[in-house]
Order: structure tokens, then sequence, then C-alpha cells
């Protein structure tokens, strides 16, 4: 698999990764060391986990599967730490929160360092400069090799970066940022996916299948097996079932048929290949579904099939996004 840089860093990755999001939770043991395996064989290195995954199963199976299954220095392990089971504060920003999650996270993954650290959301009650000193001491430390953050909007990625960079040597550069993006969700082009660019971050997209409903497997139903059908991940995919989405999914339908490749294949390539992205992160339930995301390696779309699909699933951006007089 290929490897692309994460941001401006030296940090390479494959530019596949693997999502753990159900491990510990739908996804056990034996399948979750099939997918590792199966990711491993074929040549990826990043696998994305967070501290509230399955409340910690999810870094705890990778723990176990690391060195008894696959070399740890063969894998670039991300996790995150930030969000936090409280109705009352979902997400906490704290420097001590975020230095114990990250010691806990060590701990259960059984390793003394994670390659990359992101605040998995911004806290609006810890003032920012607390939040980005918490990446700081884990990278001075060597907890970290690298920094990022999750979930930040434009602004609040912006601001944190320039932070970052102001005090070179002395502040950790932000490496990444990790968002939804795919075809039905585009809402990262109106100022994060530019920010990032801009200031040298690499984008993880998430959820780049569109929670899996640009697989096609509900165009026609919801399967018995699906995550449409689960009780608890019900609600993640219905916004996804509307008739824009039908639309969309319909295009990359034709553009699959056309091109005698599968449904999957054609939405990772596009999101793989827009400009700024390291990596897409792809959650699959089992190794076939993994190893069918992972056919897309030898795919490129071609560029009227890009145009096609970027003029069907274009979000509305005007003002201040489009010069006025172009209104």
């Amino acid at each position: 698999m290929e490897q692309r840089h994460l941001g401006r860093t030296g940090l390479r990755v494959s530019r596949i990764g693997l999502g753990t999001l159900t491990w510990g939770r739908d996804t056990d043991e034996h399948d979750a060391a099939d997918l590792l395996k199966t990711f491993w064989e074929a040549g990826g290195s990043l696998v994305d986990t967070a501290d509230v995954y399955g409340d910690g199963e999810a870094e705890y199976l990778l723990g176990r599967l690391i060195e008894g299954l696959v070399p740890r220095r063969d894998l670039v392990i991300s996790t995150k730490a930030g969000s936090v089971p409280d109705p009352d504060r979902r997400f906490d920003g704290s420097r001590g929160h975020l230095l114990s999650a990250l010691d806990a996270s060590l701990a259960r993954l059984g390793t003394d360092y994670v390659d990359v650290w992101h605040i998995h959301a911004f806290d609006p009650d810890t003032p920012l400069e607390e939040t980005l000193q918490a990446l700081d001491l884990a990278v001075s430390s060597g907890r970290a090799r690298y920094a990022g953050v999750s979930n930040f909007c434009g602004w609040q990625l912006a601001k944190a970066a320039t932070w970052q960079i102001s005090a070179p040597g002395t502040r950790t550069r932000l490496a990444s940022t990790q968002l939804e993006y795919s075809l039905l969700q585009r809402g990262v082009e109106r100022e994060v996916l530019p920010a990032a660019l801009d200031l040298g971050i690499g984008m993880l997209p998430s959820s780049p299948l569109g929670r899996g409903v640009l697989t096609g497997k509900y165009r026609h139903s919801t399967p018995a097996d699906s995550r449409g059908a689960s009780e608890h991940l019900a609600p993640f995919v219905a916004p996804y079932l509307d008739d824009t989405a039908s639309r969309i999914v319909d295009a990359v339908t034709t553009a699959a048929d056309g091109l005698a490749v599968t449904p999957i294949q054609v939405a990772l390539a596009w999101v793989r290949d827009r400009p700024g992205v390291a990596a897409p992160i792809v959650g699959a339930r089992n190794a076939q579904q993994l190893t069918a995301a992972l056919s897309v390696e030898a795919l490129s779309l071609p560029d009227e099939i890009c145009r096609a699909l970027d003029d069907v699933s274009a979000p509305v951006h005007r003002y201040p996004d489009h010069d006025w007089s172009t209104l």
C-alpha cells in the first residue's frame, strides 16, 4: 500500500487507515485479529482508536493483538482523548484529564508510546493553550511521537495550529486533524480543509463511506446485519438515508458500473485522493468487508468521473465563502 506523509511531518502512514470504533463491542477479539492481520498483510500501517471506543475495550483489544499477531514497529497507532461520559460535560480538555487519559491509554495498549495522539474535540470550558500544552508534554515526554486534533471546526483548528507554530522548538506542530468527510458529508471543505492545507496539517477522514451508506447496501432496504439495523448505530446511519443521499449513492453506483468496480472503491478513491487528505479511516465489520475496501489501492478515478461526483454531491457554499459578486 502506498505511504503518505502525515501533514508537514516526516511521519509516513498507509493511505488507508483501519478504524476500531466497534472493537470490544460489536467486534470481538477473533474478528479484530482477522481485521488487523488482513490490514497489515495488505501493507496497512495506520490504526486509529480512542479511549472511549468500547469504553476502553478497543484499546485493550488492540494492545492484546500487538506483538503476538503484528509487530508494534509495523504499526502507526493513533488514539484520542478528551471525550467523557458526562451528560453535563461531553468533552474535557483540561491538562490533568488529558494526561491521565493518555497514561490509561498506554496501559491498555501495552505500549510506552503512541505514534499520534489526538485531542478528541474542542472543549469550550478549558483555555485552548492549556489543552495544547498537554500535547506538548505528551510529545516532550516521549509518550506520543506526534500530535493532532479531532472534530475542531475551521477557526478552532487555525487558532490551535497557529499557536503551536508560533513557538517552534517549544511547542509541537499539529500533524493531523480527524473529521468526518465523504461524498455525503463535505462540510470540511468550507473552512477546515483550507486551513489544514495552508498550515500543513494532514486530514484523516472518518466515515469515508458515509457511515456505510455509500456502499449501496441501503438502496432498497436495510440489511438485518447492518449498522443501520442495530439499535445503537441506527441513529448514526439515519441522517444519510434521505433523498439527497440517495441521488449521490445512485451516482456512485453508476460510476462503479461504468468502471467495472464496486461503489466502495469509487467512494473511497474519491475521498482518498482529495487535496490535503492523508488517509481515510475505514471501519469494517469483518475481514471480508475490509478486503473489499482495501482493493481500492489499484484504482484512480478518471477526471471526468471525479467531476461528475463533485457536481452531484456539491454542498451549498455561499457568502462569505464565495465572493459576493458571484452570488
